[in-house]
């Protein structure tokens, strides 16, 4: 791999290129590659951290969203791939301490794109009030799509995303059988994906 005389490679150099083509010139098509670079490794980090599909996938969600947010105050200091594995990690901390779940050391590695491991130590913050937790992971990426969604589906992400029901509260909310929820929200999940991808006019 490329490296330059800064210690980035070329991938990280063309991740500030489409990060200065989002930011500055709001273009979808940079966030729309971005996910698509990075989509698939933050989901399975996360889903060993937390050991299920499910809720592996809404956090994926959440991390992008999260970053795309925040992406205004990126610095490049370190690669965006760093950045963005920090807030995953973190994210997923946030999810296991809320649903006190047992894991893990919550010390995690990965490694950047000029090949060194990256070490990421969390702080152990219990004060982290739980209402922040939530506001904080509002999903702004799935509000600027989900108006493009089928009805039925459309339901199901406002339900999930921005109501926080458990998928079981989903279930009898709609009622429906808890797998269909499931299955219907991962059809979401993938249609919403497409649709930051460009590709809406499939749906």
């Amino acid at each position: 791999m490329e490296i330059n005389e800064r210690g980035f490679s070329s991938k990280a150099l063309e991740d500030f290129e489409l990060i200065d083509k989002a930011v500055i010139g709001l273009d979808q098509q940079a966030y729309a590659m971005l996910m698509k670079r990075y989509k698939k490794a933050v989901y399975f980090m996360i889903l060993k951290m937390i050991r299920d599909t499910d809720d592996a996938e809404d956090l994926t969600m959440e991390a992008f969203a999260k970053a795309f947010k925040n992406l205004h105050k990126f610095k490049k200091d370190y690669t965006f791939s760093t950045w963005l594995f920090r807030i995953a990690t973190n994210n997923a901390i946030d999810f296991i301490r809320k649903k006190k779940l047992k894991t893990m050391s919550l010390n995690t590695s990965m490694t950047d794109d000029g090949g060194n491991s990256v070490t990421i130590d969390v702080e152990d913050d219990d004060n982290n009030p739980q209402d922040e937790f939530i506001r904080s992971q509002r999903i702004e990426m799935v509000r600027i799509f989900v108006d493009k969604l089928p009805a039925k589906y459309r339901k199901l992400v406002e339900l999930r995303y921005f109501d926080e029901l458990s998928y079981e509260e989903i279930a009898q909310e709609l009622d429906k059988p808890l797998g269909t929820v499931k299955a219907q929200l991962h059809r979401s999940r993938e249609l919403l994906y497409e649709i930051a991808s460009g590709k809406e006019d499939h749906i």
